[in-house]
């Protein structure tokens, strides 16, 4: 019998009567040790959850704050607040640093989320230097809230944030975690001259996006007929919605964690893992309520809707449209995400521009990150998330607003066991970044299953639409007549996820003896070692209860998916309620169009400029021919700029590059062909020709090897202009070796650290 072929019950069979008396008596003993003391930290678990009650639920931070504006205090007062938040003494503030504007979702708990630990988004900003500010909210709404007030708010808050640093001429950078991504985005569509970079981590944008493995939550729309039960929820809670009822869905998309994995985690491992649980426990048991015009607003035009990247969400009679976002976005998401999958965070992007040229024709630059397994949460709190993605964008700021306009894919690469590359100096720390160029048929194959059942996802919407007017119409003004504020925050309190942790406290009868016992166990205990053979039994039953518990998963999700195509799909109210036309053909339509008028415009003024605006197109051709930017690269180029008149003879001074390089990007987007063909004119003489070529060559890091470059592209092109390679190689050494004498904190380009005492100062 192979190992493959054991029987696991068989084998614990084994196990157990092979066990000696006394392994008995001290594995017995060790496990009702471990009882009491998984009691006693349910216990803390409550008591946490009053006291943070009694509080009044702030922010579960790890950094001590100020409170900066409240939005009480407005006109049109809403529950959210900016927060200043103060560094550790060991991070100070670099006072010409951008600020960091952190966002956290509002999706059912309570804010903190962001900056939960100081390996999260905010300890990394910190640690590189950035005053950070916190955007938080209380647990009630006001009176009359809606989107558009948060919104409001959230733009005074931005606003406040840049005139406290005045000495700081770039906008500050926003994350949006969740649910604020989404909010951050719409912000961002309306008021573009607020933001730096946004960052967008595990943030739903696209809805009806992804496939029945990947993300089955999205059926459940259909199974509730649409939009009206959350009107109705927030009816019954007169103009409240529990953020409670979020995150039960949450917690019933993984039954076999939410039943058994996390108690049998701490159980198994409750010597080590209480501090753990009660610090997670302390922020996903703070259940925090919306106004039911907020919700309402949310489930129509978001989760069902899915209105926002066709731009038909209107504020104040304008469409929010995404494609007025002006500076850089980054998106991350994860393949471990079960709440926001990459399709749903990413194919917005197919449903707003249509074409990956139309970006880049636009000046506008996106770059996504796809992490392999970290779950929702993690992607914003997950210590080795921190430490290597979110370190290597926040680093990275200055590269990401340099890139050229379009769409890439940035991918970081361990330097441990790679061979030393040039310029490491350039690129500081374990990792090494490249921005790969990405096509809409790349974010397509994302999707594993296609995007052809958005078409039903159309038809449940049209169904949402007719039953939530009927329940406006018919049921509201009843429902509104007898619900009574009182009444639901009773029933609130009653819900089993706050009961659970009211009643389980030092209030519970048994508290005082289950206290004792953990005294009296902690001073006696006995622990026995994992490898014990009934510890192997109570393995192999955990993984057995945690398989069955998947497998009512599995089912409950395909019964919910087949029920939902059955009555929805093309054979079902689908033949009679017609699909609209899909965003992405609408998007493709419409991005044609501009490319096509664009194009033309291009085509009249495409032998304008001169020698920096043919180094561009060489260096544009030949970093789509090689696949990808390198973060070395684009230093190198700023350093190639800085470098003494004697270095370059022959290259401009005071040249704008990266302003050239974008502008250069969107020809180069609509007349490829074209903007090389160019050339020749762009280069009258030799002599401008080879300086041409051996800037490009030194920026792409292909000399002195240029008998055999990586790209091909630089090889035609020297053909195309007639040069001698050899004394473009020469050229090319000649800069290469100039860098290399610039002082090594020209290179690393070292922060100039404010005092630890000026943390708290207005400016920093």
């Amino acid at each position: 019998m192979t190992a493959t072929d054991r029987n696991p019950t068989q084998e614990a069979g084994k196990a157990f009567f092979g066990t000696t008396a006394s392994e008995f008596a001290d594995y017995f003993t060790d496990a009702a040790q471990r009882s009491v003391l998984f009691f006693d930290t349910l216990l803390d678990r409550g008591n946490n959850y009053l006291e943070h009650l009694d509080q009044g639920t702030p922010p579960l931070l790890k950094f001590e704050h100020e409170v900066v504006l409240d939005g009480r205090d407005f006109a049109e007062p809403c529950n959210y607040a900016l927060l200043h938040l103060f560094p550790p003494a060991d991070m100070p503030v670099n006072p010409l640093a951008r600020p960091v504007v952190v966002v956290d979702p509002r999706a059912g708990h309570g804010p903190g989320i962001g900056g939960f630990k100081f390996d999260s988004e905010v300890g990394v900003a910190m640690r590189s230097g950035h005053t950070v500010y916190f955007v938080t909210f209380r647990p009630e709404p006001e009176e009359k809230q809606t989107l558009i007030t948060v919104m409001d708010a959230e733009a005074r808050f931005i606003e406040e944030v840049i005139a406290r640093h005045p000495q700081c001429k770039a906008k500050p950078v926003v994350i949006g975690n969740c649910q604020a991504g989404w909010a951050m985005m719409a912000l961002d569509a309306r008021r573009p001259d607020l933001f730096g970079p946004l960052m967008i981590m595990g943030a739903p944008v696209s809805y009806w996006a992804g496939s029945s493995k990947l993300n089955p939550m999205r059926y459940s729309g259909a199974t509730l007929g649409g939009s009206w039960l959350a009107s109705l929820a927030g009816d019954l809670g007169a103009d409240r919605f529990d953020g409670v009822q979020l995150v039960e869905n949450f917690e019933k998309l993984n039954p076999a964690n939410t039943w058994w994995n996390k108690y049998y985690n701490l159980w198994s491992h409750v010597d080590t893992e209480s501090a753990r649980f009660l610090e997670f426990e302390r922020w996903w048991g703070g259940y925090f309520r919306m106004t039911g015009s907020e919700i309402e607003s949310i489930v129509e035009n978001l989760f069902v809707g899915n209105r926002l990247a066709r731009g038909e969400i209107e504020v104040d009679g304008q469409p929010i449209d995404l494609r007025n976002i002006t500076q850089p976005i980054v998106v991350f998401a994860s393949w471990g995400d079960n709440i926001t999958p990459p399709p749903q965070a990413l194919d917005w992007i197919i449903d707003t521009w249509g074409d990956e040229r139309a970006i880049a024709a636009a000046g506008r630059t996106i770059v996504y990150v796809l992490h392999e397994s970290v779950g929702h949460l993690g992607i914003f709190v997950g210590a080795n998330v921190a430490l290597k993605e979110h370190d290597q964008l926040v680093t990275s700021l200055d590269v990401i607003e340099s890139l050229p306009p379009g769409l890439y894919e940035m991918k970081l690469k361990a330097k441990a066991g790679m061979e030393e590359q040039r310029w490491d100096q350039l690129e500081p720390g374990n990792y090494t970044v490249h921005y790969e160029f990405r096509t809409m048929d790349d974010i397509r194959a994302i999707n594993p299953e296609g995007r052809d059942e958005e078409a039903m996802f159309s038809t449940i919407s049209q169904v949402s639409e007719f039953n939530a007017n009927m329940y406006k119409t018919w049921m509201r003004p009843m429902i509104k007549m007898m619900a009574t504020r009182q009444v639901a925050d009773a029933l609130g309190k009653l819900n089993p996820m706050r009961l659970q942790r009211q009643v389980f406290s030092d209030f519970f009868p048994l508290a005082p003896f289950i206290r004792s016992k953990a005294k009296e166990v902690r001073a006696n205990r006995v622990d026995v070692a994992p490898d014990h053979p009934l510890r192997q039994i109570e393995k192999t039953m955990d993984k057995q209860i945690t398989e069955a518990l998947n497998r009512y998963r599995d089912q409950r999700d395909a019964q919910t998916v087949a029920w939902a195509r059955q009555m929805f799909g093309p054979q079902g109210l689908g033949m009679w309620i017609k699909p609209k036309e899909s965003d992405e053909e609408v998007a493709v339509a419409r991005a044609w169009r501009d490319l096509d008028s664009f194009r033309e415009s291009v085509l009249s003024q495409i032998n304008d400029g001169g020698f920096p605006e043919a180094v561009c197109r060489i260096v544009l051709a030949g970093m789509i021919s090689i696949g990808s930017f390198e973060r070395r690269s684009l230093r190198l180029a700023r350093l190639l700029a800085q470098l003494p008149s004697e270095a370059h003879a022959g290259i401009p001074k005071n040249i704008d590059w990266v302003r050239l390089l974008k502008e250069q990007a969107r020809i180069t987007a609509v007349a490829p062909v074209e903007a090389l063909n160019a050339l020749s004119q762009l280069l009258p003489d030799t002599d401008s020709r080879e300086h041409a070529l051996a800037l490009s060559a030194a920026v792409m890091m292909i000399e002195p090897t240029l008998a055999n470059p990586r790209s091909e592209i630089i090889e035609l092109v020297i053909g195309m202009l007639g040069v001698d390679p050899e004394r473009v190689i020469a050229l090319a050494r000649k800069l290469t070796d100039s860098v290399e004498n610039v002082p090594e904190t020209a290179k690393t380009k070292k922060r100039t650290r404010a005092k630890p005492d000026d943390r708290a100062a207005p400016a920093a």
